[in-house]
């Protein structure tokens, strides 16, 4: 069974940082890319981050560019997202996901396996 686990979520002040885990289990992990995304209230669930299986490409929507910074070992079964300069709207659910192949895709679909999310808000 696929099994992804988040952490690392919680209240941050504007400008301030957050570190998110990602652990899985239940699959060959080095041999999927993997994911990030984000739901606010009231919005769709949207791409944040991606890289390749060995981690060599990362991708990133544009709102998070320079900010967020994606990883992932593949010795220990985890994946991060290290967010900087967190904003207000950066306040969301975020997911970990597994996809369908070996690189990083940009939409949800290609995604079949989900964590259960970790809370993020960021307010003064």
């Amino acid at each position: 069974e696929v099994r992804l686990v988040e952490s690392g979520g919680g209240m941050v002040q504007p400008g301030g940082s957050l570190r998110l885990s990602c652990a899985a289990s239940g699959f060959s992990f080095s041999m999927y890319a993997l994911g990030w995304f984000r739901q606010a209230p009231g919005k769709e669930r949207e791409f944040v981050a991606g890289l390749s299986r060995s981690g060599a490409v990362t991708t990133y929507e544009t709102a998070v560019k320079g900010r967020f910074t994606i990883s992932r070992d593949n010795a220990k079964n985890t994946m991060s997202l290290q967010m900087n300069s967190l904003k207000p709207e950066d306040t969301a659910i975020y997911y970990c996901a597994r996809a369908r192949g070996s690189e990083p895709y940009d939409a949800a679909p290609q995604y079949p396996d989900w964590g259960q999310g970790t809370q993020v808000t960021v307010s003064s």
